[in-house]
């Protein structure tokens, strides 16, 4: 979740980072929440190993589980981003609600996630937005005659139904966009995400999940955004995939299982059309209580 500015009269132009939302649905979507059964603890980061200054950095740390009710669900996170003179943190909490749809019995030995469950989420929280706009030493233009810092409380939506086979969800992280914002000049956009994916199992070799998916981004003023990615897990030991995003990049992942409860994944973003911000590296460090990710 990288802010981006354009400055007339202050514009907050969202523009999120997605390098690691395949590992930690979560931080998109509140419904996710509990899904996995067991207790999940994920830090992430994207951009940090970067070159040069100024260009997107985003830093994440966010958990979730199920209270003693499984239909329950609580979690929260906190983010930072950083892109040039930009910076931006956020801290949520989280609740959500199952409906289930079948019973625990006769599960398929790979299923590790609730499956034929219809989930409900809510977020609020708190995002302090802050500007720099002196450092860049533009003069004679009141625009940039001074710093701008300010608080803006959040209020999200979301929904996901997760069957044993596929998953479809829809949120809204920030429903009310600048409404709630303490400066007036601030212009921040209210995105909306909707993905979709599908879960393959090999016939011939055991062990083998194939697991494309669909992430589509909504952001009014600007074009659509589109991932398209795909990953090879075996045995829940190993995996490797790859995608793209349109109009923007190509990304790369590996990842191991470490033990029964710790998973890491190391993702490569590599730019397309000659941008600016030139490729990144982002990591994302998954625990896991309880059964873990075990088959």
């Amino acid at each position: 979740m990288a802010f981006v500015c354009i400055f007339t009269n202050l514009n907050a132009q969202q523009s999120p980072l997605f390098s690691e939302y395949n590992y930690n649905p979560f931080i998109i979507n509140s419904a996710y929440a509990g899904l996995g059964g067991s207790t999940e603890i994920v830090l992430g980061n994207n951009g940090f190993f970067n070159d040069f200054d100024g260009s997107p950095r985003t830093l994440s740390l966010s958990g979730h589980g199920n209270l003693n009710n499984e239909k329950l669900a609580i979690g929260g996170g906190i983010v930072r981003d950083e892109i040039g003179v930009t910076k931006s943190t956020s801290v949520f909490a989280a609740f959500s609600y199952k409906i289930f749809f079948d019973f625990r019995n006769d599960r398929p030995y790979w299923q590790h996630y609730t499956q034929n469950v219809l989930s409900f989420g809510l977020t609020a929280g708190l995002q302090q937005f802050q500007d720099n706009l002196t450092e860049l030493n533009i003069l004679n233009d009141p625009s940039f005659a001074e710093d701008v810092n300010a608080s803006i409380p959040t209020i999200g939506l979301s929904f996901l139904y997760n069957h044993a086979s596929f998953y479809v969800g829809i949120s809204a992280p920030n429903i009310m966009g600048d409404k709630l914002a303490s400066e007036q000049n601030i212009r921040l956009s209210s995105p909306a995400y909707g993905y979709l994916g599908y879960r393959f199992f090999s016939n011939k070799y055991d062990n083998i999940m194939i697991k494309p998916n669909i992430l589509i981004k909504y952001e009014k003023g600007a074009p659509i955004q589109i991932d398209f990615n795909v990953a090879v897990s075996v045995k829940n030991k190993f995996e490797v995939g790859g995608g793209y995003r349109t109009s923007s990049s190509f990304n790369l992942l590996a990842g191991l299982y470490l033990g029964k409860h710790l998973r890491f994944i190391y993702n490569y973003n590599i730019a397309t059309n000659n941008s600016p911000l030139g490729n990144s590296h982002g990591i994302s460090l998954n625990l896991k209580f309880g059964e873990g990710y075990s088959l």
